[in-house]
């Protein structure tokens, strides 16, 4: 089997530890976090991410709105079994599963990067559409060129044996190397989360996790669910983003009504990261904003 991250040690000074609880729901043990009153507002991390990414914006948002984040199934301390189904509409199905477990109906989803994915298609599952869907770099279109077509295949083989992912964990961890990986994304990378990130890609579950959700994922659909939503979608995007284009979201912006692109000057892909206090503001003028009252209007 292969070893995860152990809560009492590994998690010992994980950020907003005191709101942590942990949830059965469907084929997964979750890890969750939750506090504040007011809207609910539910969290979705991207991918080989986890809670730790929503650090600085999580007792923003608390202060204000009932908050609830969870780690992804595989990813950081949450347990997933085989049985779980890490696609993209597996990921939404679990987090409907995880909302009916815990009662938390969402009025906001907040997903970053393919989070933002996830959150479309759960907004579409869930019976009591969303106020507002909130795209964080949102990553809806798939991988270009070669690695679209040779990235889903080589995660799928990596994941058949767990000795790849300790190989691959054992190679990923070094700091420098995820250092330098974060600056591809046009984001800079800050110690704390720096020292979280070494850590997740140490420990051969998260990185089976995170290549098991490659393998599966696939937003073909993501047009239709957007087409068809009955609420208004915000697209927030860091202008230096060198992983998703802003170009994306400008182009659903200018197809969909009700589709808004909102764009940040200075920030990469880890914009939350980087400036959560700046992101809670765009975040509070946007959800204030009478022009996103009611239902959308359809494409």
């Amino acid at each position: 089997m292969t070893p995860s991250l152990v809560w009492d040690t590994d998690g010992a000074n994980w950020p907003n530890r005191r709101f942590s609880r942990f949830v059965d729901a469907g084929a997964c043990r979750w890890h969750i976090q939750r506090a504040g009153a007011g809207p609910r507002v539910l969290l979705i991390h991207g991918t080989g991410a986890s809670t730790h990414s929503w650090a600085g914006l999580f007792p923003l948002l608390a202060a204000r709105c009932d908050v609830l984040a969870a780690d992804l199934p595989g990813h950081a301390f949450t347990r997933a079994t085989e049985a779980a189904e890490t696609s993209l509409p597996g990921m939404a199905a679990g987090l409907s599963q995880l909302i009916g477990q815990t009662g938390f109906q969402p009025d906001i989803l907040i997903g970053h990067s393919a989070g933002a994915a996830i959150a479309i298609r759960l907004a579409a599952n869930l019976a009591q559409p969303p106020a507002y869907v909130i795209g964080l770099n949102a990553a809806l279109r798939p991988l270009g060129g070669m690695a679209g077509l040779a990235g889903p295949f080589i995660a799928r083989a990596m994941t058949v044996s767990p000795l790849m992912a300790r190989l691959i964990a054992r190679r990923a961890c070094d700091r420098d190397r995820i250092a330098r990986l974060i600056r591809s994304t046009g984001s800079t990378p800050s110690e704390p989360y720096l020292g979280i990130y070494a850590k997740l890609f140490a420990n051969p579950a998260h990185v089976r996790g995170t290549l098991r959700m490659m393998a599966g994922w696939d937003v073909s659909d993501i047009d239709r669910d957007i087409r068809r939503a009955p609420y208004p979608l915000a697209l927030m995007t860091g202008d230096l983003d060198q992983a998703v284009s802003p170009a994306e979201a400008a182009e659903f912006a200018s197809r969909y009504k009700g589709v808004h692109h909102l764009p940040l000057t200075g920030l990469g892909h880890l914009a939350h990261e980087e400036d959560p206090e700046r992101i809670f503001e765009a975040l509070l003028a946007l959800i204030g904003d009478r022009q996103f009252e009611g239902k959308r209007a359809r494409a």
